[in-house]
């Protein structure tokens, strides 16, 4: 049961849950994504979820695929489609690539099928191909018209000690990208591109589930949900689903700026 800890309100519409540890954190991560998938299945006859990295999903995906937890039971492998929100530029089998920690975590232990496995072509060696390549992908899956946008089931975030989300740092002209599904950006403080979705994709989805853990992201937490309006805000403080619901869970080692 969540351990609330939060007296104000956070913005955005944004509904916050804190957690005592991160067991507790992703037991409640993976219930949602399992009720939600359940709830878009019965509705629609499939489920849309695109996965995000970093250190807190892991623990989300092994209860997913622990057949000892009633989460791979009910969980509706056949109509998921698994997308990743954003990707790194290296091979798959790299150990820094989100796909690979999905598949090593979650899909290589489930009966999800091979053609609902969208991954991003990220050993091209042009990362702007790749991002091409992967916008094609969502139009040919969602079957869009011009000027449309994908709507996702359930959007996967994480939170970075810098406020950024998906691969969307500050001060990079990826935020500002209204016009593309995926592009690829310059991260320059990692010499290197990223792959990911832009800021219109992420906020037209149904669902957006921020999992934070650690103490790493504590203050860009606080300043994400509770700090003041900047001219310039962190990405995921312009994370607000047009339609959709926006749900943060932390655990405490997260929230430890917010007391």
């Amino acid at each position: 049961m969540p351990t609330e800890i939060i007296t104000a309100a956070p913005r955005n519409d944004a509904e916050l849950r804190t957690f005592a540890d991160q067991d507790a954190l992703s037991r409640a991560a993976a219930e949602e994504i399992v009720s939600h998938a359940e709830a878009a299945v019965a509705q629609r006859g499939s489920f849309t979820i695109a996965l995000s990295g970093g250190p807190a999903p892991a623990p989300v995906f092994d209860l997913l695929a622990s057949p000892d937890e009633s989460y791979r039971q009910r969980m509706p492998w056949n109509q998921t489609h698994f997308f990743w929100g954003d990707e790194r530029h290296v091979p798959p089998e790299h150990p820094k690539s989100n796909y690979r920690l999905a598949w090593q975590h979650l899909l290589s232990k489930v009966p999800a099928p091979e053609e609902n496995i969208h991954r991003v072509r990220s050993e091209l060696t042009d990362a702007h191909e790749a991002a091409e390549l992967y916008e094609l992908t969502l139009h040919d899956h969602f079957h869009l018209g011009e000027d449309e946008l994908p709507q996702l089931d359930l959007m996967l975030q994480g939170l970075g000690s810098n406020g950024h989300t998906a691969s969307l740092f500050p001060g990079t002209s990826a935020l500002a990208e209204n016009q593309r599904l995926v592009v690829a950006t310059w991260i320059e403080m990692l010499q290197t591109h990223r792959i990911t979705m832009t800021l219109p994709v992420i906020n037209h989805a149904a669902f957006v589930l921020f999992v934070v853990s650690g103490a790493e992201p504590a203050d860009a937490l606080k300043q994400v949900l509770f700090g003041p309006r900047l001219s310039r805000p962190l990405p995921a403080m312009v994370v607000a689903p047009g339609h959709g619901r926006l749900l943060w869970l932390a655990d405490a080692a997260a929230c430890s700026c917010l007391a």
